[in-house]
């Protein structure tokens, strides 16, 4: 899953307005130098966007913190719908002052993905409007664990940081509860899930770095009373969320957006020339092609594995009885983060060796066990620090087994069996988002840096995968190939489930025999997965429309270019553009051709 600076993008600001502050040793400046300007109207629009990254900065602290812009540290923003409504509407009355006629082509783009920006944030506010029924954004967590985990200042002045937040917690979740009107079932369970997480993160966290500091006495005294009554909050906001189960049982709102809102959101999110119906469409179309090309290699591998057994008639069944073989070769239960430690430096070595891109050695990568105020939506993750801060730790975050039933941890690790875990790694590190974000944090444009675009990072990531094989990771075994393609149709079905659930009714008995009979998931895979697309919208169709899109330009680019072509130079000149939509970057290196 793409990484939390993403997700921070996805609920627009959502935060209250918050005064200016001082800028303070602890900012970093802005690593993204001035593009080259061509004209007065440039310059001006240089100006603009730097006045608006500030402003926003001041708008959302919380989102400071996700992108290492630590001036609003202390500032424990309470979310505002109105406040966010009228400051898009602010600057979207200022970017009309910067007609694209006269901007150079890179400001064009950065000027599309403001206007993006800003509206969909009126859109969220006005319509949307989850504040009223997602109870799981209500959520506390992400910064306070940023300020204990990243060492972008002495542990005393972050634990003051801590402190100063701590004492908005109350006020927080009132504001939470008179917001949520009529919530999800499915939200509100993932909320309650989460504050669990919040919980811990209040109590033996915050003891452990108090024990670290030299902080005075008396203003641990004070932390530590902040801290107990942030979590009594907590505490009080998980009883009013069990309070309202029964209920939300019988009349909650339901979780499915319908065809109005999930083509708005998709075109706000996904930010592609394709309709919602056309990228459906596409996806069935590329599920069958690769179920028949699961079955040319089932046919190949049969005789391995199965040497006195005819192969059963129905390709489904015989496409499955082989999956299942293979996926019997997995690492035990206690193994399962150790080997995702353990794979990171071979990839990184392929990738060197096999000059895919140049990776920085310098750009930390630690594998972990997910926070728990974080589970509950995808196994595995990246959080990355965006620009201001990108020498930070970039955490790979990998949801541990130990929690399961002995069932649910053997369907999980014969779901990420020998091959599949490898492609997982490929995926969420080298060379998908690990590396895909340390570019971003280096685009000269610090606007394609900030405002992501979540099918151009995710679809990097699946970009990756098939690129590594290509290069011949695996040694082009059959076996690699057949769970690869087994992962792509992952990918393919993530669309067809999310559009068919928000726009078709599909019910949960049909997505379960999409992803368990056509997709060949397990058991624990496909219920993971009929969980997100409960508390997600739109977000899975990210995968596959971002791949198809940056597939089909590398193609184009080669078939442009013949024997000159080179893969690293195209993956580069494609990660140069920070996290913008693949349209955009598409016209822009077609155009240099």
């Amino acid at each position: 899953m793409r990484n939390s600076v993403a997700a921070a993008i996805v609920f627009g600001l959502f935060t209250a307005a918050q005064p200016a502050t001082a800028k303070t040793d602890t900012d970093a400046a802005p690593p993204a130098t001035p593009q080259p300007q061509s004209s007065t109207a440039d310059a001006n629009f240089e100006t603009f966007k730097q006045t608006f990254v500030e402003a926003m900065f001041q708008q959302a602290p919380d989102w400071g913190l996700e992108v290492g812009q630590y001036g609003g540290a202390a500032q424990l923003a309470i979310p505002d719908p109105s406040s966010d409504r009228a400051f898009a509407q602010k600057w979207l009355d200022q970017l009309a002052r910067h007609p694209q006629a006269k901007l150079s082509p890179a400001n064009v783009i950065d000027r599309a993905l403001i206007e993006n920006f800003l509206r969909r944030t009126i859109w969220e506010a006005e319509t949307f409007r989850r504040f009223e029924w997602d109870a799981s954004i209500w959520n506390v967590g992400e910064g306070i664990s940023l300020l204990l985990t990243r060492n972008y200042a002495p542990l005393d002045a972050r634990l003051m940081a801590v402190s100063a937040r701590l004492a908005k917690v109350p006020e927080y979740y009132a504001v939470a509860r008179r917001s949520l009107r009529r919530p999800t079932l499915e939200h509100t369970q993932l909320a309650i899930r989460q504050s669990q997480g919040v919980l811990d993160l209040l109590g033996p966290s915050i003891d452990e770095a108090l024990a670290a500091s030299t902080l005075p006495e008396a203003r641990q005294a004070e932390l530590r009373e902040r801290a107990t009554r942030a979590r009594q909050a907590v505490t009080d906001w998980v009883a009013y969320l069990d309070s309202r189960i029964p209920q939300l049982k019988r009349d909650g709102r339901s979780f499915r957006i319908g065809p109005a809102l999930y083509a708005k959101k998709f075109a706000f999110e996904i930010q592609t020339d394709m309709t919602p119906v056309q990228l459906y469409r596409e996806a069935q179309t590329e599920k069958e092609r690769l179920t028949t090309r699961m079955d040319e290699l089932t046919t190949e591998l049969w005789p391995k594995y199965f040497p006195d057994t005819k192969p059963p008639a129905a390709r489904a069944e015989r496409i499955g009885k082989l999956i299942d073989k293979l996926s019997e070769n997995h690492v035990a239960a206690a193994d399962f983060v150790p080997e995702v430690k353990r794979e990171i430096p071979l990839l990184e070595q392929w990738v060197r060796d096999h000059d895919l891109v140049t990776l920085d050695p310098d750009k930390p990568l630690q594998v972990r066990e997910t926070p728990i105020y974080k589970r509950g939506v995808a196994g595995a993750s990246i959080d990355a620090p965006g620009p201001f801060d990108p020498a930070a730790t970039t955490w790979y975050n990998v949801d541990p087994l130990d929690g399961k039933s002995p069932e649910e941890q053997e369907s999980t690790l014969r779901e990420y069996n020998h091959w599949m875990l490898q492609i997982l790694n490929i995926h969420e590190a080298v060379p998908g988002h690990y590396v895909q974000l340390i570019y971003a944090n280096k685009s000269p444009s610090l606007i394609k840096s900030l405002l992501t675009n979540g099918a151009m990072i995710e679809g990097w990531a699946v970009y990756s995968e098939r690129m590594m094989l290509e290069s011949g990771w695996g040694n082009n075994e059959p076996e690699m190939w057949l769970i690869y393609s087994k992962w792509a149709l992952r990918v393919v079905c993530n669309t067809i489930l999310d559009y068919s659930v928000h726009n078709l009714g599909m019910t949960e008995q049909q997505a379960m025999k999409l992803l368990r009979e056509d997709a060949f998931q397990q058991e624990a895979e496909a219920r993971e997965k009929w969980h997100r697309v409960q508390v997600s919208q739109v977000q899975l169709t990210s995968y596959y429309s971002g791949f198809a899109a940056i597939r089909a330009l590398r193609e184009e680019v080669k078939k442009r270019e013949g024997s000159a072509f080179e893969l690293k130079r195209f993956n580069e000149h494609f990660l140069s553009y920070g996290n913008a939509p693949v349209k955009y970057i598409r016209s822009a290196m077609l155009s240099a051709e």
